[in-house]
């Protein structure tokens, strides 16, 4: 399937999906959140892709948040099919059984923030700037970023972000805890595979019951209880017998996501 908006590059098991609009700063249009959607769909099973990293095209941007012409015209019905597509777009990313890592390049506003938090992990490059400025247009955040935003930040910070719908530096973003790493541009991606393929090298299965276990309380599941259960699938997996087995031999584990 072809990606108009999208560019898909694969380095060894690590699935490069990059937002292609350039010309608009990667602002997130229908189509190309739809094709985000198609192409997660496909990335997650395919067993040659261990990861995905999600960056923009360019340096300038990330993703400069949603096509705001789209929103034109729109009453509340179809802003809230809108809105639901978002959600799902960002839920499948946010609950995916493999690492999501967003390489954070320029502007990463409403959208494109969300589309970050959303993911597991958050590079950033020293340049970026991230914000919720929807307010500045009569508007709030409307694909998930009232709550993945107050989760990492705190009640708070949050508040003041979407309130007053300032930007920030990767800097006070890292500080906030909204980024995990903050880099120079020119090493953004090359850090963002570094972490990923030590990622990779773990045991997929108990990677992905995880994300699995730290995801529950958001899905309205009791964390505690996930992570009892997600420990104890482990316990059924080729991988903990071979993780065992390589440690009391002192030799480095051969993981096959079994």
């Amino acid at each position: 399937m072809g990606f108009p908006n999208l560019l898909i590059e694969n380095k060894g098991r690590v699935q490069y999906i990059i937002v292609n609009r350039e010309s608009k700063l990667n602002a997130l249009n229908q189509a190309t959140l739809a094709e985000l959607h198609a192409a997660f769909l496909s990335a997650l099973p395919n067993e040659e892709v261990g990861g995905v990293i999600l960056t923009g095209a360019g340096d300038k941007a990330f993703v400069a948040g949603a096509d705001i012409a789209e929103f034109n015209g729109l009453d509340s019905t179809a802003a809230l099919e809108m809105a639901r597509r978002g959600h799902e777009v960002f839920n499948l990313i946010e609950n995916a059984g493999k690492p999501v890592i967003a390489a954070v390049n320029g502007f990463a506003l409403g959208g494109g923030l969300e589309m970050a938090l959303a993911c597991h992990i958050r590079i950033a490059s020293e340049n970026a700037k991230l914000g919720l400025p929807e307010v500045s247009l009569g508007l709030i955040p409307g694909y998930g970023g009232t709550q993945r935003l107050t989760r990492l930040a705190g009640k708070s910070k949050a508040l003041e972000m979407i309130m007053t719908g300032d930007l920030i530096t990767s800097a006070e973003a890292f500080q906030y805890g909204l980024v995990n790493q903050v880099v120079s541009p020119e090493n953004l991606l090359t850090r963002a595979e570094e972490l990923m393929n030590k990622i990779l090298s773990r045991a997929p299965l108990a990677v992905g019951y995880a994300i699995g276990a730290v995801n529950a309380e958001s899905k309205g599941i009791n964390g505690f209880e996930a992570e009892l259960e997600n420990f104890s699938k482990c316990f059924i997996t080729s991988d903990l017998k071979e993780g065992i087995s390589a440690f009391l031999e002192k030799r480095r584990p051969l993981f096959k996501g079994k």
